[in-house]
């Protein structure tokens, strides 16, 4: 590194924001002496300082937690809801503000990162109707005077390790369904792009949610450990990268917690020769290269069936030219740049493997610069096609704007094709043939299923997970899954005493 760079670097975060954590319903600067640096990819400069927690201050946002947990548990569900009502309230209000520093720290379009938001806003809707989510089961008089029924009640202190990505959305698959069913909760988001977690909490005090119900650590992976070996946190969830996945799965279960880990994914889009082509590209278009690929849904292999696979490159190639690769708030955007340079450089040794590998690079993204953002961490948009599957580019998910077109005989084989795939997140069926897609729906292997919809993204009141390496733990996230997930489950039978015979029984009672 020259030393006019070092020089300017330095500066550079000398000038930055100093971000805090938010305990007990206090803001509170980093006391670890270790500082993480958040971007703004479209400049490339450095916009803000993170702390990264010690051990000591995740404990601390663990112990608020555990402090409010009595009193936020016996809180009728009705009073929950209402706060939740409120914070909704304030979301619908700061949309836009919350969108904008999703834009500034992870790159995405503008408009982007509003669906984003109102993706989160309708979590927290589903939430609001938890008095009816926790409504259970009565049967009266199963025998004998003795009546029967079940309760659901909060685990305690929940943690949530949210990735970069979706920086809102993600946490708010957690943290309104957990609080909402009583428990307490802390959230470790990215350190890439943390701001929009602060302003959460914020607005989670504004609507009057108690001190400690809610708390946020910044950090590293020194403050993911402390979370996994607490004793206090009762279960944890997780989305990312399928081996941190694992790790995280493995080390919270061998430490007594309940968790919900989202992995990775490689996520194909079928395009049938009968399937309505201006609508498959339009598709594929979207679902590879919105939010330059950086999301687990995107679609980043192409399965072309039969004599459709020329045509559908002829009509790709010039699309994935023409992206608007702008600073995502940009009106005209339809791409902005990848969230930091190292994860660039990443995707571009992912095409340079592809090349090296054999596979026809049809569309070359690497070196795509925008005037006036030259040291914007941006990409263009790349296209593969003949690609197999013994190669890297299709064996592991890039995370990138890259869409490789695999070519297939037929329905058949499409369909081993994605089965046999250690990752199972989503995966996408363009047809005007029912009968195909319903043995689509039925045969394939994987968690999501989109016909005719190329990012089957589950909305607020169903639940989000893959199969295979792409989760781990028995439940998917948010909906009802994600009530199950941050609740006992409690049978309760009674009976009084003008209905008990006397004498002791020695027969397993049944009913009579």
């Amino acid at each position: 590194m020259s030393e006019t760079y070092q020089d300017e670097t330095l500066h550079r975060a000398a000038s930055a924001r100093a971000l805090t954590h938010f305990i007990n319903g206090k803001v509170l600067d980093g006391t670890s002496g270790r500082f993480g640096d958040v971007f703004n990819p479209a400049l490339g400069s450095v916009s803000a300082r993170v702390p990264l927690a010690s051990v000591a201050e995740v404990d601390a946002a663990v112990a608020a937690a555990r402090a409010a947990f009595p009193a936020w548990s016996e809180t009728a569900p009705i009073k929950r809801a209402r706060v939740l009502f409120k914070f909704k309230e304030l979301l619908d209000r700061h949309h836009d503000e919350l969108a904008e520093l999703i834009t500034r720290e992870h790159g995405k379009v503008f408009s982007d990162a509003k669906g984003e938001v109102m993706r989160g806003i309708e979590i927290v809707e589903f939430a609001c109707g938890i008095p009816n989510l926790l409504k259970t089961d009565f049967t009266d008089q199963i025998g004998g005077g003795i009546d029967n029924w079940n309760l659901r009640q909060p685990l305690g202190v929940v943690a949530g390790i949210t990735p970069f990505n979706f920086p809102m959305m993600v946490p708010c698959w957690m943290f309104p369904v957990a609080i909402a069913c009583g428990n307490t909760f802390v959230l470790k988001p990215s350190e890439r792009d943390p701001s929009a977690s602060n302003r959460l909490a914020e607005l989670l005090k504004e609507a009057g949610l108690p001190d400690g119900v809610f708390n946020v650590v910044h950090g590293d992976k020194v403050a993911v450990d402390a979370l996994l070996v607490h004793p206090e946190v009762s279960a944890l969830s997780f989305v990312g990268s399928t081996p941190i996945a694992q790790y995280i799965y493995t080390e919270g279960t061998k430490h007594g917690k309940r968790v919900q880990a989202l992995g990775g994914a490689k996520n194909h889009l079928v395009v049938m020769p009968d399937a309505d082509l201006d609508q498959a590209v339009d598709a594929l278009i979207g679902a590879a290269y919105g939010s330059a690929g950086e999301r687990c849904m995107a679609i980043s292999v192409a399965v072309a069936v039969g004599h459709i696979a020329d045509e559908l490159i002829e009509r790709l190639t010039p699309r994935v030219k023409s992206l608007k690769i702008l600073d995502g708030m940009e009106s005209a955007a339809e791409m902005g740049p990848l969230v930091t340079a190292v994860h660039r450089d990443k995707v571009v040794g992912y095409i340079d493997a592809g090349v090296a590998a054999g596979a026809k690079l049809v569309v070359d993204g690497r070196g795509h610069q925008v005037a006036g953002h030259e040291k914007g961490f941006f990409l263009g948009g790349s296209l593969f096609d003949n690609v197999s599957t013994d190669m890297k580019i299709y064996r592991e998910e890039i995370f990138g704007p890259v869409l490789c077109v695999v070519r297939v005989p037929d329905f058949a084989a499409a369909v081993e094709l994605i089965n046999a795939n250690q990752f199972a997140n989503g995966v996408s069926l363009f047809t005007s043939d029912g009968g195909i897609a319903r043995a689509f729906s039925r045969q394939i292997e994987i968690g999501m299923v989109g016909i005719n919809v190329p990012i089957p993204v589950p909305m607020a009141w169903h639940s989000f997970g893959g199969w295979k390496k792409s989760l781990f733990g028995d439940h998917h996230a948010y909906g009802e899954e994600g009530v199950r997930f941050y609740t006992r489950y409690k049978s309760i039978m009674q009976r009084w005493p003008d209905s008990i015979a006397k004498g002791a029984e020695f027969t397993m009672p049944v009913a009579k």
